[in-house]
């Protein structure tokens, strides 16, 4: 598999309700809102295990039990995954801590001068990867208003983040020609391969067995979405054949006149 560069993926979800393990996170914590410092004490969130953090993230759900989305949904959870690239040389604490506000403030959960912000923490549990759980709900008991096009301002953030960090960027994942497979060779494949699994989706359908029947919806689920995979492919790949187009140049604007002084005389 080639490099990749650093990537984001961001999801809302309802608060599931509190795990009930308080395991360590001695260490994990990279960084968390600013305001929380003024509620706890001096290093008191460093102790916490992830059921504090679980309940102190919840806390707003129940504290703003009217609060809702501006589609009026209680999908209050904002969680955020940031990855690095496998050959990416390991960051420090203090890196991670950048990052994590850095991306905060590029999807709208930390905004500088906001007393009254929506909670947040970034942990880093495992290597090279980083998770951002937020409560959508501000300390005021409004929503969030996060700003529109969250997919491109991450995208924007991770490519400057590569840049002053000195890890893999885009531009340094150029592979030679023909060391990787073309798309258009991987359609016929996945018809193979769809194929195979609809044939044990038909050898199940109407089994004795409840759970052989269910195995066998699944399979059929699955055939489809091979189905549109395949199609997307096929499509994908006779694009990437089509030669790119030059987009027309703009007009120039002509030349305005210059303007009249206030007070000149006409010119006779």
């Amino acid at each position: 598999m080639p490099p990749t560069p650093v990537r984001c993926w961001a999801t809302t979800y309802s608060a599931t309700g509190s795990p009930t393990r308080r395991s360590s996170l001695a260490g994990a914590v990279a960084a968390y809102w600013p305001g929380l410092d003024a509620y706890t004490a001096t290093g008191e969130p460093g102790s916490w295990t992830v059921l504090d953090w679980t309940e102190h993230l919840n806390d707003p759900l129940f504290e703003h039990p009217f609060a809702v989305s501006p589609a009026a949904d209680r999908r209050a959870v904002f969680h955020l995954t940031v990855r690095l690239a496998p050959e990416d040389r390991s960051l420090t604490g203090q890196e991670w801590s950048e990052v994590a506000h850095r991306i905060a403030r590029a999807a709208g959960i930390e905004i500088p001068g906001d007393s009254q912000g929506c909670r947040w923490v970034a942990l880093q549990v495992r290597p090279h990867r980083l998770d951002l759980v937020a409560s959508l709900i501000r300390l005021d008991g409004t929503w969030q208003q996060q700003p529109p096009g969250i997919p491109r301002r991450l995208a924007a953030e991770a490519r400057r983040l590569e840049n002053d960090l000195g890890l893999r960027t885009p531009g340094a994942l150029a592979t030679p020609s023909g060391s990787i497979t073309p798309l258009s060779d991987v359609a016929a494949p996945l018809a193979s391969v769809r194929g195979i699994v609809e044939l044990h989706a038909q050898l199940l359908a109407g089994h004795p067995q409840a759970p052989r029947r269910e195995a066998g919806h699944r399979l059929e689920w699955l055939a489809r979405r091979l189905l549109d995979l395949q199609q997307d492919l096929t499509t994908t790949a006779e694009e990437l054949r089509r030669p790119p187009t030059t987009p027309p140049p703009v007009p120039s604007r002509p030349p305005r006149p210059a303007a009249a002084r206030t007070g000149s005389r006409p010119l006779v």
